[in-house]
C-alpha cells in the first residue's frame, strides 16, 4: 500500500515498520506502568491523554517527528517528577528517537 505523509512516501504499513511497533510497545509499557502507580499527581491526565495520541499515532502509520517530540516533552513534564516512572518514559523516549533525532537550528 502506498500512502502520503506530509511531503514523504512511504510504501508498506504500520505494521512494516520496526519503528512504530517499537514505539508502540513503549507507549503500552509506560501505560501499564502509569496505571499501576498508586501515587496521584496533578499532571497524570495529562500523561494519560499524551500517551493515548502517540499510541494513536503510531497506530496510524509514521506518525510526525515534530508531533511525537512535542508528545514527548509534554509526558516527560507531566511525569518527569516520579521516578519510578523514568525507566519505561526512557524507553518511550528511546522510540521517539528511532524517527530521527531533534531538528538542530
Amino acid at each position: 500500500m502506498l500512502r502520503s505523509v506530509g511531503q514523504k512516501r512511504v510504501t508498506g504499513s504500520a505494521e512494516d515498520d520496526p519503528r512504530v511497533t517499537e514505539l508502540r510497545t513503549a507507549v503500552s509499557r509506560l501505560r501499564r506502568e502509569l496505571a499501576g502507580h498508586p501515587a496521584d499527581f496533578p499532571d497524570r491526565g495529562i500523561a494519560e491523554d499524551e500517551l493515548a495520541a502517540l499510541d494513536a499515532m503510531a497506530a496510524g502509520g509514521t506518525p510526525e517527528i515534530p508531533r511525537l517530540r512535542r508528545s514527548l516533552l509534554l509526558i516527560a513534564g507531566a511525569i518527569g517528577s516520579v521516578s519510578a516512572l523514568a525507566p519505561k518514559l526512557r524507553e518511550v523516549r528511546i522510540a521517539v528517537d528511532l524517527f530521527g533525532g531533534p531538528q538542530r537550528r
